[in-house]
């Protein structure tokens, strides 16, 4: 399995931005789909999944009411839209897919099998 983020680039704050994960090879019958972020000097944290069964969406607080996760089907492409972007945004984000599915551990690192090589979106003040 692959994915390709991109999508990353240079922000004020208040703008938005749209990454995009293109998943290929093996196909899931049970997946999460997620991305992460990494900012400077700190650990990887949860940022937003969606659930392959049913759609449901889940988010760290810290975005809630401002990002996005979606998944196109007919592209195999994971999105998340980012608006109302704060300087706290910036990291580097990183899609990810779990192939089990298991909803208890949806917002942990260690439930992804598959990451992408991360995209760099910086929010300026």
């Amino acid at each position: 399995v692959q994915l390709q983020a991109s999508g990353g680039g240079l922000v004020q704050a208040g703008g938005s931005l749209r990454l995009s994960c293109a998943v290929s090879g093996r196909t899931f019958s049970r997946v999460h789909v997620a991305w992460f972020r990494q900012a400077p000097g700190k650990d990887r944290e949860f940022t937003a999944a969606l659930r392959w069964r049913g759609g449901s969406t889940y988010y760290a607080d810290s975005v809630k009411g401002r990002f996005t996760i979606s998944w196109d089907n007919a592209k195999n492409t994971a999105y998340l839209q980012m608006n109302s972007l704060k300087p706290e945004d910036t990291a580097i984000y990183y899609c990810a897919v779990d192939p089990n599915g298991i909803l208890s551990s949806i917002s942990s690192n260690e439930a992804y099998d598959y990451w992408g090589q991360g995209t760099l979106v910086t929010v300026s003040s």
